[in-house]
């Protein structure tokens, strides 16, 4: 394999990510702790700057580089912006909640970053290798943001069911790729899809590989059965890091599959079809159910995710370029919302106190009513109420199931849609209809002010105008 410029065009943005990343490690041994907010500056600094190589790069042809091992393709670059996007939006809510607890070290920022790197790989990967290389790098780095406040026991107990069953969905990922590369003697998606157009069901070897793979997947989303991981780390993680693991990776979880079950093995979609459909059910029928007996919101919005995640199978196993647009409009729009609504919780909380009931949403609108109206636009939007953007993401996966008539399949995905809109409107009854519990007002920055403004107006207005960004997934599969 011979390295070039021209390869390392396509490269640009996880460069610049790994160059911000090393660049925060090492000024950090340097500053002073009054300085240690310049780790912040840079951190968003270097998400820009891959941000706009990103998008000099976009709308060219697709580029094989590394030996084929990496893709840049339309759907890469679409994905790899709004993996920067939503991370920086992470990274600026994280700041005030971290100084308050004398948390904002170099560290934090280092594993953000090599996290953000380890989804651009994965976006981009173009073999079995690739993308084991980019989860394992994004795992790793979630696995110690998890246990970042030393001194928080939930937190380190969280990061060791986090680490014990992480590892045990990597093993089970690896072992069906292991399976596939036994039955068709490559790593690389052509080859492999290639090999399974001609081999198919006959191949057992095979048959077995996708079945670990499917579990795999449903393991990195969460999905039932596979969920049990989700809700103890969403409530004993520290909230910056739970913001993090929750919105971005949906993103980069989303491209997995697609790489995985798309591009590699697109020929067996009747065999994986049906493991996603009793995948998707589950984990909609128990996330919604449970969401509802929660008082912690951080519990809610963990079984909240693993409903989200049902909805987004739904455009997967409809295996038409339509189903697969939906879906990633879904991955999208799904990571803003999260972004949004666990920078609400940060901003509700102060140095000594963390807002994870649902009662300190009480009141929320006499406190301040501009977060109240934010936070209610991003409860309506994950209810799929009309017309935030949540509706329309549902409304698209809906669409392309009914056309590849599992109408049934659609029935249900609506009936546990309104069962869950029942703990979404319980937010938005405590923020306007309670009486606050505590008076203190929300002393935020004005630039997390700001950018949680442009993310909620964004759910909404791109709800209002939804042609602009589904355009864009469209192009991708089309």
């Amino acid at each position: 394999m011979q390295l070039d410029a021209a390869q390392l065009l396509s490269i640009l943005p996880e460069i610049a990510v790994l160059i911000t990343a090393c660049l925060v490690l090492v000024v950090d041994l340097y500053l002073k702790e009054r300085n240690k907010g310049i780790n912040h500056g840079l951190t968003l600094v270097g998400l820009v700057v891959a941000m706009a190589l990103t998008g000099l790069g976009a709308g060219g042809e697709r580029v094989l580089a590394l030996g084929g091992n990496v893709v840049r393709d339309h759907l890469s670059d679409v994905l790899k912006v709004f993996v920067l996007i939503v991370s920086f939006l992470a990274f600026v809510y994280a700041r005030p909640w971290l100084k308050d607890r004398g948390l904002l070290t170099g560290e934090y920022y280092v594993l953000g970053l090599f996290a953000v790197l380890g989804m651009l790989v994965m976006i981009a990967a173009n073999s079995f290798l690739t993308l084991y290389l980019g989860l394992e790098l994004l795992a790793l780095c979630l696995y110690a943001l998890v246990a970042f406040d030393r001194d928080s026991k939930p937190g380190s107990e969280a990061a060791m069911k986090y680490f014990v069953l992480g590892a045990l969905g990597s093993g089970m990922l690896l072992y069906g790729v292991s399976m596939i590369y036994g039955a068709t003697g490559s790593i690389e998606l052509a080859t492999v899809a290639k090999a399974v157009a001609e081999q198919g069901v006959e191949n057992r070897i095979l048959v077995f590989g996708i079945v670990f793979l499917v579990i795999g997947i449903g393991f990195k989303f969460g999905a039932v059965p596979f969920h049990m991981w989700v809700p103890d780390i969403y409530e004993g993680a520290p909230t910056p890091v739970v913001l993090l693991l929750g919105s971005a990776p949906k993103i980069a979880a989303f491209a997995l599959a697609i790489r995985l079950l798309v591009d590699g093995l697109g020929g067996m979609h009747p065999d994986w079809q049906g493991m996603l459909v009793i995948l998707a059910v589950l984990s909609m029928g128990l996330g919604n159910l449970l969401a509802i007996a929660q008082a912690n919101i951080k519990r809610m919005l963990a079984y909240s995710t693993i409903s989200h995640v049902g909805f987004l199978f739904l455009g997967l196993l409809a295996g038409t370029s339509e189903g697969y647009a939906a879906a990633m409009f879904y991955a999208i729009v799904y990571a803003l919302m999260a972004a949004g609504a666990f920078g609400i919780l940060i901003i509700l909380s102060r140095e000594g106190f963390d807002a994870e009931s649902l009662d300190d949403l009480r009141g929320l609108n006499d406190r301040d009513p501009w977060y109240a109206a934010l936070m209610a636009i991003l409860m309506f939007s994950m209810a799929g109420v009309p017309p935030t953007v949540g509706f329309m993401a549902k409304l698209l996966v809906l669409q392309a199931v009914v056309r590849v008539d599992l109408v049934w399949l659609a029935v249900v995905a609506v009936a546990f849609s309104i069962i869950g809109a029942f703990y979404y409107l319980r937010v938005v009854k405590l923020i306007y209809f309670e009486k606050p519990t505590n008076q203190a007002p929300l002393l935020a920055s004005g630039g997390v002010r700001v950018a949680m403004t442009v993310n909620g107006l964004a759910v909404l207005l791109l709800g209002i105008f939804p042609a602009g960004l589904l355009g864009l997934c469209q192009t991708a599969f089309g």
